[in-house]
């Protein structure tokens, strides 16, 4: 059983890449956050095919519907909006599903339906004779379902089903900033072997000041945040983001595809979250982000570039007033520091592509294959970043709510 998060605040997800929709109940949501769901649609359209041209061809617009979990005794704003029909056996069914409203506590649902389908692109994949694209898990699902799988795009393997970690990632991160200030942004930082020269974390550093210790004003993150969704890609150097951007389209018409490297950073992150070892923030947050479809690495901090340091350059100076640098990335043994949260993401190139490869059909007979029809992203990390920020606030939300339950309060348990 799969589910993202937990044990506190997590989401469980269901639905492949050509179903009739993505389901998500998210599970543990503390009762009394105000949820608009034109809030969480607007992180779900940065998330959606079609909504970058440096994306896949597929277009789909994600609308999502909320069915559960949320309520007011105003029920034109609760139910204003959304509305779901269904025809089942020649009846129609017709019924409005919720826009906005107080989280009642209980599981939160949402469906997002999937209109965009060319289910006949995938018939060469089909059966024991289907043919297995290199890199894909084309060949692994099918043994290890015994055959019984859906193989178009990819079936639950698929990109799509991050909408789950979306939805729960977004209602994560209202009540992080809404309780502790807390913001996440991310930023794309390498194409190739294409580098940014102005990192997120560098951007951050120059509108921190001594004064304000490790708290960020809200309105420059959101001014940050503007930033980044006005570039070609989502970063915060725009003369990299139209070089990237180029370099994705070249990489498109010769049929290949190409990697990428994300940074992800949470700021104004509370102080001694997480635990020092089987529950690391650190492993958990290096486990969910390392393991979103095609991530390859994840690093903490100055990541992989401590190996070549000595320990009096990379211990990071301390004062009254907190840390002087983070070379940490705002985890120490498992646990905030109240530093920003730095994480490091990459991505392989996408594994569908349009170039001859040598490969195999599902009963292991060896082929030249090509592919024959489908739609794919050059480029995966052009829309990986809300996914990766969504991960990161799950795992954050879970985190405060694991510290602040090993505080005991008798008032909470009176009723009368």
């Amino acid at each position: 059983m799969e589910i993202l998060g937990g044990p506190l605040f997590g989401a469980a997800g269901a639905g492949e890449s050509h179903g009739p929709g993505v389901t998500t109940i998210v599970l543990g949501c503390p009762a009394g956050q105000y949820l608009k769901r034109e809030q969480i649609q607007s992180f779900l359209d940065r998330r959606r095919p079609g909504g970058n041209r440096h994306g896949t061809p597929r277009n789909e617009k994600d609308k999502v519907i909320f069915l559960s979990g949320i309520y007011q005794k105003d029920h034109e704003k609760l139910l204003n909006g959304s509305s779901i029909t269904v025809q089942v056996e020649g009846q129609t069914f017709e019924t409005e599903g919720f826009e906005e409203g107080y989280t009642t506590g209980e599981p939160i649902s949402a469906l997002v339906l999937s209109t965009s389908k060319k289910s006949g692109d995938y018939t060469q994949f089909e059966g024991l004779q289907g043919e297995v694209r290199p890199g894909h898990t084309d060949l692994v699902k099918f043994h290890k379902s015994f055959g019984f799988v859906d193989i178009r795009g990819g079936g639950r393997s698929s990109y799509r089903a991050t909408i789950t970690d979306v939805v729960a990632g977004s209602i994560a991160r209202l009540i992080l900033r809404e309780r502790f200030g807390t913001v996440i942004l991310s930023s794309i930082c390498q194409v190739g072997e294409l580098k940014s020269r102005q990192s997120l974390c560098s951007q951050l550093r120059q509108m921190s000041s001594p004064e304000s210790g490790t708290a960020f004003d809200l309105a420059d993150i959101d001014a940050l945040q503007s930033t980044l969704e006005s570039a070609e890609i989502h970063s915060v150097d725009t003369d990299f983001a139209s070089q990237a951007g180029k370099l994705i389209k070249e990489t498109r018409k010769m049929g290949d595809s190409i990697g990428a490297a994300i940074e992800v950073v949470a700021v104004n992150v509370p102080a001694l979250l997480g635990d020092p070892l089987y529950q690391s923030l650190k492993l958990r947050l290096m486990g969910s982000l390392g393991g979103l479809n095609a991530a390859e690495s994840c690093e903490i901090g100055d990541g992989i570039e401590v190996i070549s340091k000595r320990g009096s350059q990379n211990n990071d100076a301390i004062r009254t007033n907190g840390y002087v640098t983070n070379s940490h990335g705002g985890l120490l043994g498992g646990v905030t520091t109240g530093m920003p949260v730095v994480c490091r993401v990459g991505f392989k190139p996408t594994s569908t592509i349009n170039l001859p490869q040598q490969s195999v059909r599902k009963n292991l007979e060896e082929i030249q294959f090509e592919l024959n029809k489908g739609r794919h992203d050059p480029c995966v990390g052009v829309r990986a970043g809300v996914t990766l920020e969504s991960r990161m606030a799950i795992e954050l939300l879970n985190a405060a709510m694991m510290q602040q339950a090993q505080k005991l309060d008798s008032n909470v348990s009176k009723l009368f």
